[in-house]
């Protein structure tokens, strides 16, 4: 009787625990993953390439030299921590595209990056402005994929790999986990 009880209460708690966690939605996460790789390659190809940054551990040797190596700037921890510190602050410049012919539906960056890039205002009418809501709910979501995935990003990232989205959206993350998702450029 005992062990009837037991397996009875342990199958009700599996059955809470199991729908205690939320079901995320697919396109957001993705959308986010991806608007945080296209987001920090932009934010790096700003950088200057020939800005260096001293690493390493700043302690005398026996000798009395100090051992550090200078690496780039723009692909630095120390820059790529900064910038995974704001990078969700721009996706208010997102909001859900839906593909006419295939219906396929993601996040996509609507707002040029600058006053004077007008030749990238993408056709309005596939986007879908749900006010302010939609807005926080993908940064929600990008603070949730950097919260879980900064040292893997940083990783990529410092590494300069070639391939990031599918990398860190696929491969780490499963965000991404159909390949319709990571075959295309935001």
């Amino acid at each position: 009787m005992a062990s009837w009880i037991i397996q009875t209460t342990m199958m009700v708690l599996s059955v809470f625990i199991g729908s205690s966690q939320g079901k995320r939605d697919q396109v957001v996460y993705c959308s986010a993953c991806k608007a945080i790789v296209d987001e920090l390659n932009y934010s790096i190809s700003l950088v200057d390439p020939k800005k260096t940054i001293n690493v390493g551990s700043f302690r005398l040797n026996p000798d009395g030299t100090i051992k550090d190596k200078k690496v780039p700037f723009a692909r630095s921890e120390t820059h790529l921590s900064e910038l995974l510190d704001g990078v969700c602050n721009s996706m208010s410049d997102y909001a859900l595209h839906v593909d006419p012919d295939t219906q396929h539906k993601q996040y996509i960056r609507f707002a040029p990056r600058s006053s004077t890039d007008t030749s990238s205002f993408p056709d309005f009418k596939n986007f879908q402005f749900d006010g302010p809501e939609a807005s926080n709910v993908l940064k929600f979501a990008c603070e949730t994929v950097v919260e879980e995935l900064e040292d893997d990003i940083i990783s990529v990232f410092s590494q300069d790999v070639e391939n990031a989205h599918e990398e860190l959206c696929n491969r780490i993350s499963d965000y991404c986990r159909d390949g319709s998702h990571i075959s295309e450029e935001l």
